[in-house]
């Protein structure tokens, strides 16, 4: 049995199950609701809402007619840092009205990890997904007559396809899922930074986060072009271990509850009795005055 018919499928439950496990381990750890990563998962749906478009329908048609006018040295700097910057700015804005109109109790080192590693979990369970149900078309498709799912003249092309997905190197194969691990940390620094607009008052940490997520993104797109998908990854890995740094620097203990005063309770106050006056033509005389 060729080995990828195990590895093409691991390749997107390690996606899966790196998102569950990271976002298991916050909830149980720091005892939180997982209100808060649904509420990131929810922020990154939001921010493709726009992204998405906005790349489709204006800038990549904007990279296609302009581009090729540059110095060839500079097409693919000005590419990747265009598509890095769309990702920052769409994410991280949208993370910042989340911040500011969803997720107004996050507010704490550990509340603004699990808010990140939904953002990050979500696309990394959608990923593996896809990644699951690619590997049922490769599945399916695999000794069928391809003729009779496409027209002749893309039969060669789909073939190649398909035969180069069953010949990658097992090790090939698991780096969907590598990435999906390297890219977490970016997503929980990005929150973690997001959040410090809140705690510190002072937007620029916005432009931070942008900062970052342009600057992977960027790299990312620049290194696999140039010199292949390895050295992309292990740029990638760098740059985890560089945001695994700035999470620890902005640690942060949480606040612990106020323990409540413990009151003594008050003494009883006894009065004396009320003497009843008798009603007398004398007393009732004297009231009159009273």
């Amino acid at each position: 049995m060729n080995i990828l018919n195990i590895i093409h499928p691991l390749n997107g439950l390690l996606m899966i199950g790196a998102a569950a496990g990271l976002a298991l381990y916050l909830t149980h750890h720091f005892k939180l609701s997982w209100k808060l990563w649904w509420l990131g998962a929810c922020t990154f749906v939001l921010s493709q809402v726009g992204h998405i478009p906005f790349n489709l329908f204006i800038l990549n048609p904007l990279l296609g007619k302009h581009t090729p006018s540059l110095p060839e040295l500079w097409q693919l700097p000005v590419v990747a840092i265009c598509l890095g910057l769309s990702a920052g700015l769409f994410e991280e804005l949208t993370r910042y009205a989340s911040y500011r109109w969803l997720a107004r109790d996050a507010r704490t080192w550990s509340r603004g990890l699990l808010f990140g590693a939904g953002h990050g979990g979500l696309e990394a369970v959608i990923l593996g997904i896809l990644v699951l149900y690619a590997y049922a078309q490769m599945v399916a498709i695999k000794d069928i007559d391809l003729s009779a799912l496409v027209p002749v003249e893309q039969v060669s092309l789909l073939r190649s396809q398909i035969q180069l997905y069953w010949s990658l190197p097992w090790y090939a194969a698991l780096l969907g899922a590598v990435e999906r691990l390297f890219a977490l940390p970016l997503h929980l620094t990005a929150a973690l930074l997001v959040m410090q607009a809140f705690t510190r008052r002072r937007f620029r940490w916005v432009w931070l986060a942008v900062l970052l997520h342009t600057l992977t993104n960027a790299l990312g797109v620049y290194i696999f072009e140039t010199s292949g998908a390895y050295a992309a990854e292990l740029t990638l890995g760098g740059l985890a271990l560089f945001n695994l740094l700035i999470i620890f620097l902005l640690r942060q203990p949480d606040p612990t509850p106020l323990p409540e005063p413990n009151l003594a309770p008050l003494p009883s106050l006894e009065y004396p009795p009320i003497q009843e006056i008798p009603e007398t033509t004398e007393n009732l005389e004297a009231s009159r005055y009273l």
